[in-house]
């Protein structure tokens, strides 16, 4: 079968032909490509076994600070001889004359037997060409490679100090291999391998979670309910105190919550509120609250504190209201538990709302998203009385698992904050229903970035 190059393959076996040795750099105006489609193309012409690279190194020389001045005024020892062309002269003239290359310059005369001193310093012989001065001449303002130096004239600059600047450049020379300069490109321009494996094309696409996370959205927008956003940092007084939850309770320590260290709320609530929710806690839980706790600063352990604040701020007769956001919990990070997650919480305000209209929601939101085998089971939470707890069937697993929480608000959250209607709840992670639709085991793969599963789901559960 006939050889398939690529369109830079052949340019660059053309050039090559033309002129068998090349750097990359002259491959890139021969052939008019970029430098990486030369850099490509080379490799792919090399793995083929038809392109031959030779790496070298060359040095570049420019002149320092004390070479541009010898370059401009001459060198040391060549301005002391120009100085005793006209007859002896004392030390202290010579000095006075040269500056700070007086020492330098007497050295080297001393040393090459060039002058004299006596009670003056008279000159003996001035070279007609001194060491070094055929390679200033050479570089001058610009910059010249070794090998078009005088290596031994060079030598005599390299040992003095910011005379020189060394550049050492690193360079490629390309070859054809003798099986390349034996190919006829005319013979293969039209030729297609048929068998040849097509490229592997992965079109952009949205994270399976993110997908989750917009589907139960449209879910709860068709069925007429409101999204409401809030801010993933929360005062603990909406948090927990607003829910009920007492000061002393374990969820509210260390182990379990993100505190935001040296941030304390200012404004938590209104003065009405903040007396209300006072006055519960101190009859319910019998303790005496303490103001500066509830100013403490989260990261935000559910949703509940952005519906239950918008509740109190609107006091609305009726509303369908839900958020999704992400909740920290400070929890060892397993199968089942991440420190982060997404959750999905939602209200329902209404004069004759009753638990069997949630669980009727319940059922219409798993029926919409696929989950068929449901059932409810009675449970506890601090803040709502009655409260059930949505209990799935994971078909794989062969058994039930958990999934939301959800009840009606307690009178001990709403009367405080106003709000005098029934307010049905509920909230689950995200994570867990989207482990249900991809049929996942550890709730970890969603963060783990695995091209290859991640390649491989499918697009439409």
């Amino acid at each position: 079968m006939s050889q398939v190059f690529h369109e830079i393959e052949k340019k660059i076996i053309i050039s090559l032909k033309d002129n068998p040795k090349q750097t990359m750099e002259k491959l890139e105006k021969s052939t008019n490509l970029s430098s990486d489609q030369i850099r490509r193309g080379v490799e792919w012409l090399k793995l083929k076994e038809l392109a031959n690279v030779v790496e070298s190194t060359t040095s570049i020389f420019s002149l320092g600070k004390n070479g541009l001045e010898a370059f401009e005024k001459g060198l040391p020892e060549r301005r002391l001889l120009n100085l005793l062309k006209d007859g002896p002269k004392t030390m202290q003239d010579l000095q006075k004359e040269l500056g700070s290359i007086f020492g330098p310059a007497m050295g080297l005369a001393r040393k090459n037997n060039w002058i004299e001193t006596n009670e003056k310093i008279s000159l003996k012989h001035s070279p007609i060409e001194l060491p070094g001065e055929k390679t200033l001449k050479k570089i001058g303002n610009g910059k010249q490679p070794k090998n078009e130096i005088d290596v031994v004239d060079l030598s005599s600059l390299l040992k003095r100090p910011d005379f020189l600047i060394e550049d050492v450049q690193k360079s490629k020379e390309i070859s054809l291999t003798d099986h390349a300069k034996s190919i006829e490109l005319s013979e293969s321009i039209g030729a297609i391998d048929v068998e040849a494996e097509v490229p592997q094309i992965f079109a952009a696409r949205t994270h399976p979670l993110k997908d989750t996370i917009d589907e139960i959205r449209e879910i709860f927008v068709t069925l007429g309910f409101s999204e409401i956003v809030g801010s993933m940092s929360q005062s603990s007084f909406w948090n927990f105190d607003a829910l009920f939850t007492p000061q002393d309770h374990p969820a509210r320590e260390l182990q379990d919550t993100f505190y935001l260290d040296g941030i304390s709320a200012k404004k938590i609530g209104t003065p009405e509120q903040i007396k209300n929710v006072s006055a519960s806690h101190k009859k319910n839980w019998r303790y005496l609250w303490d103001i500066n706790e509830a100013r403490k600063m989260v990261l935000r352990t559910h949703t509940t504190c952005v519906t239950i604040k918008h509740l109190a701020e609107t006091k609305p007769d009726e509303a369908r209201v839900f958020s999704v956001g992400r909740v920290f919990r400070n929890e060892k990070v397993s199968y089942k538990h991440l420190v982060e997650f997404n959750q999905i919480e939602g209200v329902v305000v209404g004069k004759n709302a009753t638990l069997r209209d949630l669980m009727g929601i319940q059922r219409e939101f798993y029926k919409r998203i696929g989950i068929t085998k449901i059932k409810f089971w009675p449970t506890f939470f601090p803040y709502t009385e009655p409260s059930l707890q949505t209990m799935v069937y994971n078909d794989r697993l062969g058994k039930w698992v958990e999934l939301f929480g959800m009840g009606i608000f307690r009178p001990e959250v709403t009367k405080p904050l106003g709000i005098n209607k029934p307010v049905l709840a509920w909230g689950g992670g995200i994570e867990r229903i989207a482990m249900l639709k991809y049929g996942l085991d550890d709730v970890r793969e969603f963060y783990n970035n695995n091209l290859n599963w991640l390649r491989s789901v499918n697009k439409c559960q």
